[in-house]
């Protein structure tokens, strides 16, 4: 028998809906536990603002990336080449969500209040990132690869957005930023080595 999904999976995945062919601006969270069929006061308790939904829904995406880079085992890679697999990877998981998150986008452009409340969760699913590419995200040095990820990640992102099915354009300008920080993630960490002495 097929376990039923719990309320929080039901809100996400009516939020998503809902985003795809709504938008995401005028969606109201009792928009979004009407589509759940999940009482309001319930989705209150779980998820107090839509941000909150899309943070639950980051989470899940870096739990399932975290297990398919360990099922892959990129040990043999050098750290670029493991962040570059690593990230192809969020790309891949994101897909099934991607009409959602085209409107999603589209409409925090012009909300830069509801995107701030994204950038704190955003920071952390990269740390998670970096951190299953073997890359310390820990500390002032990682504070800093995260941050510089995340320009990265916003700048692939909207290429991700309008790239077709074979992910070309993606995986073109994300090896391309990558290269781009490369010197200065090693600058960092040398710096950080001779501190250290």
């Amino acid at each position: 028998m097929a376990k039923r999904p719990d309320k929080s999976a039901k809100i996400i995945d009516a939020a998503l809906t809902l985003a795809a062919t709504r938008g995401w601006h005028e969606l109201s969270l009792g928009d979004i536990a009407t589509a759940a069929k999940v009482p309001l006061p319930d989705l209150a308790q779980l998820f107090p603002t839509k941000a909150a939904i899309l943070a639950a829904w980051s989470r899940g995406l870096d739990g399932a990336v975290l297990a398919l880079a360990e099922a892959e085992d990129l040990s043999g890679e050098g750290a670029r080449d493991r962040l570059f697999d690593v990230l192809m990877m969020r790309f891949d998981e994101m897909a099934a969500a991607k009409p959602a998150l085209v409107n999603i986008a589209r409409d925090l452009r012009r909300d830069p209040v509801a995107l701030l409340a994204l950038v704190s969760p955003a920071l952390q699913s990269l740390g998670w990132m970096l951190e299953a590419a073997g890359i310390d995200s820990s500390g002032w040095r990682g504070a800093l690869r995260v941050r510089g990820l995340g320009v990265i990640w916003a700048r692939v992102f909207w290429v991700w957005l309008g790239d077709g099915g074979d992910q070309a354009k993606t995986m073109s300008e994300l090896d391309r930023r990558l290269r781009q920080a490369e010197d200065l993630l090693l600058a960092v960490s040398r710096f950080g080595a001779r501190n250290q002495k």
